[in-house]
């Protein structure tokens, strides 16, 4: 275990490299390019908006449901677009991986330092809409780099244990699709609150997801504390599971070359 991580820190040019070759490659052939960083999160919030607002006539009376709108969606989809890449993350490189030797862990952690500088745009356009709808943060602002950190280390863990798997199982690539689509309707992410009947509400409570939409709007909108047990409980299990997929890694590198 020791000597793998030590291997991986002499390759963090790799991880460097891979992290800037994800960005380039994002947008590579389009016209609008880096661009897309900022827009995409837009366009997919007035989607949303026209859906809930305009054609099902929810929360037109809440003057900062376009606040609590973008903060879901744009976090969510830090969660959803790491979880999906991180699949493929792995066989992707494949022809890289039967050439030479490397830690295959580097690859889904390059996933995940790529999708979380995607996410640095997305608080761009979150930063747009408190100052459009006049909702001013607290002092509880300083706990945002925390809430980012905890969900950092949770989709680490995340797209480990995702990236492994789908090497053996290519058919978990397809269920993870609907897998998180449970998962954003079972969050507050468009609605406010749980759409769940009342006896399913344990199911919001121990949503990590959930926790950490709502430690987000608490810090940007509701001038309020996070959940810091529910937060400390999602971070002490992801380092418990990055530290176990580690060694498992370390341990099972030959039977990763052979699936592939």
């Amino acid at each position: 275990m020791r000597e793998y991580i030590k291997e991986m820190l002499k390759r963090k040019d790799l991880l460097i490299y891979l992290v800037k070759s994800g960005l380039k490659a994002e947008h590579r052939n389009s016209y609008l390019g880096y661009f897309w960083w900022l827009l995409d999160p837009l366009l997919n919030m007035v989607v949303y908006y026209f859906l809930v607002v305009v054609i099902l006539g929810r929360y037109s009376e809440e003057p900062t449901y376009p606040v609590y709108l973008a903060i879901g969606l744009i976090a969510w989809r830090w969660m959803n677009t790491t979880v999906n890449t991180s699949s493929r993350a792995i066989v992707k490189y494949s022809s890289i991986i039967n050439q030479v030797y490397l830690p295959k862990s580097l690859f889904p952690l390059a996933t995940a330092a790529t999708q979380m500088f995607n996410f640095a745009f997305g608080l761009i356009v979150i930063a747009i809409f408190l100052v459009a709808f006049g909702v001013i943060p607290g002092w509880q602002v300083i706990f945002l780099p925390v809430i980012i950190f905890i969900q950092m280390l949770f989709l680490i863990a995340v797209s480990l244990f995702v990236s492994y798997i789908c090497v053996f199982v290519r058919d978990i690539d397809n269920i993870l699709t609907h897998i998180l689509r449970m998962f954003f309707y079972a969050s507050p992410i468009i609605w406010i609150g749980s759409r769940l009947p009342e006896r399913f509400d344990w199911v919001v409570a121990m949503n990590p997801v959930a926790v950490l939409l709502d430690s987000y709007r608490a810090v940007l909108m509701y001038q309020s504390y996070p959940n810091f047990f529910s937060l400390f409980v999602i971070g002490l299990i992801s380092v418990c599971i990055i530290t176990l997929m580690l060694y498992h890694y370390s341990r099972n590198e030959h039977k990763i070359i052979k699936a592939l």
